[in-house]
């Protein structure tokens, strides 16, 4: 096998993801395993889903993820890499412990494991390593011989990530009526999360000021914003702004919110806005429903002509970036030089979670980390 296209040590890729329910009568169990330990009330549970009701009780995400699943596979395929692709969620089936009692048995060593979270956050990032580990003790308490698992860098700068959403804000504003299009305003969405989480995200020398996941974003939104004035020869002027907060309202969190975002520029007389939901990796609830449902009414009880952008979902680009970080890291697992391929000011992640890197409020075992039992 040609030397770029190696994947040993790994024999396997596991893609890692939320989960989300597949009916009605999954709605409130799965967020009850989303809540679990919260105390958070049966009814209380109810009312959340009724965002999901509104789609027949179904989270689009599993269905992304398969779809994600077939382009990895065929992208390995074509390229000749013989490296299976196995999927397990945090909160709903299929459920990473069994995925990886599964890849157990089938002998499975050496794993790299994708997240469907592209930046730097304790939502994003650690607690998928705590799952990891939670999952690997389960299965090491059942007498297995649990294999190595390593996650993959952060890629919220890869190309094969920021190309096609370029291409979705391009053509978003090609979808705005002519005489808007070229005063039209891009916001580039993000989950909010508790101002102290962003604080602390990422490395400790990156904390302070939004961490990490602050300018993480804010490094995608100009590299965006800079191909489509290169490539419209239009300056549209942006914000990095947030959606779907929950939690107590008395603990800050990241602002402003898309939706007064848009009262805001309609008070401005901005003519038009793209929503660009770049935090996000596929079109699962959060943008089903706080930008195509919520948002999407505000604009238009407001009469602003709003369109928003596609996510990468199973984009044959992002597959080929996928490909390409396994390659990165298993030559980087071998000792050889790597180049890795990052844009934007930020350059490259790291492929080991350095000590103090998105900590948790309180402190768990995480996989795959500087501080892990588990390498």
């Amino acid at each position: 096998m040609a030397e770029q296209l190696d994947t040993s040590p790994y024999d396997a890729l596991l893609l890692l993801s939320f989960g989300g329910p597949e009916g009605p009568d999954d709605v409130v169990p799965f967020l009850e395993n989303v809540t679990r330990g919260r105390g958070i009330p049966t009814e209380r549970l109810k009312e959340v889903g009724q965002h999901y009701f509104l789609f027949g009780g179904v989270s689009p995400i599993n269905g992304q993820n398969r779809a994600l699943l077939d382009a990895l596979r065929g992208d390995f395929a074509e390229h000749g890499l013989d490296l299976p692709v196995y999927w397990g969620n945090r909160n709903w089936a299929p459920y990473l412990t069994d995925t990886l009692r599964e890849m157990a048995a089938d002998g499975r060593r050496r794993i790299a494991v994708l997240a469907t979270s592209a930046y730097a956050s304790y939502s994003g990032c650690r607690q998928y390593r705590e799952n990891l580990a939670e999952a690997l003790a389960t299965l090491t308490a059942e007498g297995i011989d649990v294999p190595r698992v390593d996650k993959l860098r952060h890629y919220f700068n890869h190309p094969g990530f920021l190309r096609p959403m370029i291409d979705g804000v391009l053509a978003s504003l090609a979808d705005l009526p002519e005489d808007v299009r070229a005063g039209a305003h891009i916001a580039f969405t993000t989950h909010s999360i508790p101002v102290a989480a962003a604080d602390t995200s990422g490395p400790v020398e990156a904390h302070g000021e939004g961490g990490a996941y602050v300018a993480q974003h804010l490094d995608v939104a100009r590299l965006i914003a800079d191909a489509v004035r290169e490539e419209t020869g239009t300056e549209h002027p942006w914000r990095l702004v947030y959606q779907s907060r929950s939690g107590a309202p008395h603990i800050p969190w990241l602002e402003p919110d898309i939706c007064d975002h848009l009262e805001e520029l309609h008070g401005q007389g901005v003519p038009a806005v793209v929503m660009a939901p770049i935090g996000f990796v596929s079109d699962h609830m959060e943008v089903l429903y706080d930008l195509d449902t919520e948002a999407t009414a505000k604009a238009a009880e407001l009469g602003l002509p709003v369109r928003r952008s596609a996510t990468v979902g199973a984009d044959p680009r992002f597959a080929a970036a996928v490909r390409d970080l396994v390659v990165e890291r298993a030559a980087a697992e071998r000792g050889r030089e790597v180049t890795r391929c990052a844009l934007g000011a930020l350059g490259p992640g790291h492929d080991l979670c350095p000590v103090g890197c998105c900590p948790a409020r309180a402190p768990k075992p995480a996989a795959a980390g500087a501080d892990s039992a588990y390498a």
